[in-house]
């Protein structure tokens, strides 16, 4: 767990990371180079979750190497589907991270909601549903790694 007091938004206590696959965690497919390392590092204190449509079919692959099971997304409305899913695990303890259109709604949910830069792009209404935006997604888990960063970006 990751317990921030941010002044202007309270106490967060965050059990879940909720990361998007594609575009965000893979390109075409496939794990980014040295994401798996730095993901591994954060399961002491987050639950890691993956949501994924699996567009390329290589998210067993994905799944493999980083030893996690991906929650996959069904065809139609996928930014409901991604938002309900950070709901049930109690939107209050999730930080999610994301870069598609798609995945604006579920971070807007999100007790964090982090935006990243892929070589996909970043879509505007993912941007603009974010707390934070960072360049990478391999900054993004350097942020969750020092947390505390958090409270300097976040505070009002």
């Amino acid at each position: 767990m990751i317990e921030l007091n941010i002044p202007g938004r309270g106490n967060l206590r965050l059990a879940h990371l909720v990361l998007d696959v594609n575009g965000t965690l893979a390109k075409d497919g496939r794990l980014l180079d040295k994401v798996a390392k730095p993901l591994a590092a954060l399961r002491d204190r987050l639950t890691i979750h993956l949501l994924t449509a699996d567009s390329y079919g290589r998210q067993e692959n994905i799944d493999l190497m980083l030893g996690t099971r991906a929650t996959r997304i069904q065809p139609g409305d996928e930014p409901a589907q991604k938002a309900e899913y950070v709901r049930q695990l109690g939107a209050e303890t999730v930080i999610a991270v994301g870069q598609g259109a798609n995945d604006a709604a579920m971070l807007k949910a999100a007790a964090i909601g982090i935006a990243v830069m892929s070589e996909e792009g970043l879509a505007v209404e993912a941007l603009l549903s974010a707390d934070v935006l960072m360049p990478t997604i391999h900054d993004a888990l350097g942020l969750l790694e020092y947390p505390r960063r958090l409270i300097a970006t976040l505070r009002k």
